[in-house]
């Protein structure tokens, strides 16, 4: 009965101790809590410079997050090169089979430190150290192949804005053409041929305007992957395709690309970690020392007297091996990080020749455009839509007009895009920002 009661006093103590979080829930409300502020109707819409894009793809790149977890792995393996190797505790003890082993028993105990000689500690410290560099230099270099592929990606979705926003300007341009000469046919001044050849042409802009945005979706989702955002965050870029003339000496540009570029910096470390690893492959040669102390407790009786102490020195022959493998893989070894040294800063001089080609005669294309051109096509254009609403010209030679305007500026755009692509591929050559 008692178990029962406190059973039922329990869980009336329980039901009351709710009721009261209950009440003081209630009663905070309305007193200090307040609802958390709403989502902007904006809330999915990022706008990021191409600073800010830089900034957030240094951030949370999922690639670059990894390069960097082989710095802390190199770092892991500098702290393991400087540590000591630890001393063996060893411990024997005997006893009789016929007489009490407090009596005739022994223990024995004995500790062993080895002791590296001919500075293999020093080498293999060194070779770690030159390890972590490396690491350090690859993730500096995995930030500049990455970020050349983060700004060209940002300016191809600039470059797909503006050719969408072309393809847009020019679809409504014509669809106005074709709805006045609609109704000139319908009042019989132009002959259905004409009519049907402007809404064949319209098919086209319009077909261009879903490519147009079909490319930069594209652009936009490449983007995002770099930088880490979610599929349903719209990306809105600020920035524009422009011409900056650029005083570039591709001499210079060499010299300070095979000084600073990091990949180069990264296969220096490593060929000077391989000059280390052969230094201690070298040293291997040398054998090392173990010495110990060891202390006897025996009982009074024997076997021998009744407290010893001793010390050891052990020291391995090095009649067969003598680390001759270990030297050879050791000298290979650097061997092929001299040539892949050599072959890198031979790349770096080939890219940045390219860089530089690619440079001076996308300039050179831009300077074309901008003498003229653009503005030869865009009048062109004018007066072939006046003509042609007066009677002067053909539909051929209207129709030809605007393909003429549409691929005159489309080119420029995309020699825009390729002079900044230009300039991007000498930053990367160079390995720095050169270019600003």
């Amino acid at each position: 009965m008692n178990v029962f009661s406190h059973i039922r006093r329990t869980i009336r103590i329980a039901w009351l101790c709710c009721l009261a979080a209950a009440v003081l829930l209630f009663v905070a409300v309305p007193l200090g809590a307040q609802p958390g502020p709403a989502p902007s109707a904006g809330a999915d819409v990022m706008t990021l410079t191409l600073d800010e894009a830089m900034a957030l793809f240094l951030s949370q790149n999922l690639d670059l997050l990894m390069a960097q977890y082989g710095i802390e792995s190199a770092k892991g393996l500098e702290v393991t090169a400087r540590l000591f190797p630890n001393p063996t505790l060893s411990m024997d003890g005997t006893g009789s089979l016929t007489r009490g082993t407090n009596k005739v028993g022994a223990l024995n105990t004995r500790v062993d430190q080895l002791f590296e000689l001919a500075g293999k500690r020093g080498y293999r410290q060194e070779s770690a150290r030159f390890g972590t560099l490396s690491a350090e230099a690859a993730f500096a270099d995995a930030v500049r192949t990455l970020g050349f592929s983060v700004k060209e990606v940002f300016y191809k979705v600039l470059l797909a804005r503006r050719k969408l926003d072309l393809a847009k300007d020019n679809s409504a341009r014509f669809a106005e053409v074709v709805k006045i000469n609609t109704l000139r046919f319908q009042k019989g001044a132009i002959a259905e041929a004409d009519v049907i050849k402007l809404r064949v042409q319209f098919v086209d802009f319009q077909t261009q305007v879903i490519t147009a945005t079909q490319e930069l979706f594209a652009a936009q989702n490449t983007l995002k992957g770099l930088l880490v955002v979610r599929p349903h965050v719209e990306l809105s870029l600020k920035g524009e395709l422009e011409y900056k003339p650029r005083t570039l000496e591709l001499d210079v540009l060499k010299t300070d690309a095979l000084t600073t570029r990091p990949d180069v910096v990264a296969k220096d470390r490593t060929l000077s970690q391989k000059s280390s690893e052969l230094k201690l492959a070298r040293a291997l040669r040398v054998p090392d020392v173990t010495l110990g102390g060891d202390f006897v407790i025996q009982g009074p009786q024997g076997p021998n007297t009744e407290h010893q102490a001793g010390i050891g020195l052990s020291v391995p022959l090095p009649l067969f091996n003598r680390n001759q493998g270990g030297i050879l893989q050791a000298e290979a070894g650097l061997k092929a990080a001299q040539s892949d040294f050599d072959k890198t800063r031979l790349q770096v001089e080939i890219d940045v020749e390219n860089a530089y080609r690619d440079f001076t005669q996308t300039e050179m294309l831009i300077k074309a455009y901008r003498g003229g051109v653009l503005d030869d096509a865009r009048t062109s254009r004018e007066i072939a839509e006046k003509a042609y609403a007066r009677g002067g010209m053909t539909i051929l030679d209207l129709l030809d007009a605007f393909r003429t305007f549409n691929a005159t500026t489309q080119g420029y755009l995309d020699a825009l895009f390729a002079y900044q692509r230009s300039l991007l591929e000498i930053d990367a050559a160079v390995g720095r920002e050169v270019t600003k």
